[in-house]
């Protein structure tokens, strides 16, 4: 009984949750009552209250399921700082899921237009303010080593500062998401924001190794085009084609 009991409750969160998701896009944050969320996931005023002290502590738990994952995945690439994974990359991998997430994921896309679109500073609403500007810091600070650590294993020098380099590149990702979720249909969020990420890490003086393998696939390509195409000249003019010497592997 006490487990069902354990189930039921967090259905009965998780359903509060769900409504103040839809009803905070729609509305906005400060219109929205929390009688209004106990009406729309179909319980009462004083369910609201056993799971949350208040709207913004409702509003930080519906922020904290689609965000906590992301958070987690930046604080799992600081743990790897100094290990085989290269931070620019695993730093890429985070943002372009993140990116992901918000392009293709209807709750992670929702979630995040409200936050970037219908919250107001108020004074109710200021513990949602000192959590964001809290997660906020927390991230700066996880990209802010990655790149310090990328600065050490390429042996060079950023051409700004590293927090100034840090805050750019959060700026940069913050604007993109804002600008897409405006209007999604303007431009492909995971394929600009690839892009961009790119050219901004080059501009800083980064070399990436992600194109570097990628350049190196192409002219593997090359070569072993190159070397067919060459096979067929000296066939059409009649000259014998170099016998292969054999290898370990092919031997």
């Amino acid at each position: 009984m006490a487990r069902r009991t354990k189930v039921e409750a967090l259905e009965t969160r998780n359903r509060l949750l769900d409504a103040a998701e839809r009803l905070f896009q729609a509305k906005g944050v400060t219109s929205t009552t929390l009688g209004d969320i106990a009406t729309a996931a179909g319980t009462t005023r004083g369910a609201v209250y056993h799971h949350f002290k208040d709207k913004a502590d409702l509003f930080n738990a519906m922020m904290e399921r689609v965000t906590l994952p992301m958070e987690d995945a930046l604080a799992e690439m600081a743990k790897d700082a100094g290990g085989e994974q290269d931070p620019l990359q695993s730093l890429r991998q985070v943002m372009l899921h993140a990116l992901h997430q918000i392009a293709h994921d209807e709750r992670t896309r929702r979630v995040f237009e409200v936050a970037m679109q219908k919250v107001e500073r108020t004074d109710e609403m200021r513990a949602v303010h000192e959590r964001h500007v809290q997660v906020l810091n927390e991230c700066q600070a996880l990209t802010r080593t990655a790149l310090r650590e990328a600065v050490h294993r390429q042996g060079g020098a950023l051409s700004i500062s590293l927090p100034a380099a840090t805050l750019g590149l959060h700026a940069l990702i913050d604007g993109l998401i804002h600008n897409w979720l405006l209007e999604p249909e303007a431009f492909h969020l995971v394929r600009v924001g690839r892009q961009t990420f790119d050219a901004y890490l080059r501009g800083l003086g980064f070399e990436l190794p992600w194109t570097r393998s990628a350049s190196t696939r192409a002219a593997q390509r090359g070569d072993r085009s190159g070397g067919v195409a060459t096979g067929r000249r000296r066939q059409a003019m009649g000259e014998a084609t170099p016998t292969r010497l054999p290898t370990a592997q092919n031997t």
